[in-house]
């Protein structure tokens, strides 16, 4: 059974099993699906990165994402260490259209928060980038390509 939008929450992930689910999420989408070669998916950043983990009053890994803040972030977001980096998100096929992707997002913005960040950048997949608008997000600068996809580089303020 699918679980209705009201049967999961999101949280930092703190434990090794909770970082072994994000990793897993991001496998089964952009790996699996999106078939981005696994070499470049995970990288050194992940070991200094914020992730958030959206799950089920079960523990079943919805979805995913990641904050990148400081000099992790500095060649994503034009050297600004103010402006963190969200990305790596991902939600679960099953899982998609129950409001996951928002629901990290914010989480992850309010991570950002706690950290003293003024702004969250991103870079979207352009499909994506009217679910991103919806969020408060806006599109900047050209058109780029990342992991062969069409991607924008995208902020909003905290």
């Amino acid at each position: 059974m699918t679980p209705g939008p009201a049967e999961y929450g999101t949280r930092r992930a703190l434990e090794e099993s909770d970082l072994a689910a994000c990793f897993q999420v991001r496998k089964e989408v952009f790996v699996g699906e999106q078939q981005v070669p696994e070499e470049i998916e995970y990288d050194t950043h992940d070991a200094t990165a914020v992730h958030v983990l959206a799950v089920t009053a079960d523990g079943s890994a919805l979805g995913t994402g990641r904050l990148l803040h400081g000099e992790a972030a500095a060649d994503r977001t034009g050297g600004d260490t103010t402006v963190g980096s969200l990305g790596r998100l991902a939600v679960t096929r099953e899982a998609r259209g129950l409001g996951v992707g928002a629901a990290l997002v914010r989480a992850i913005e309010d991570e950002a928060r706690a950290l003293g960040l003024a702004s969250v950048d991103l870079h979207a997949q352009t499909h994506a980038l009217g679910f991103y608008e919806r969020l408060g997000y806006r599109a900047y600068g050209p058109e780029f390509s990342d992991a062969d996809m069409p991607h924008r580089a995208m902020r909003r303020a905290l």
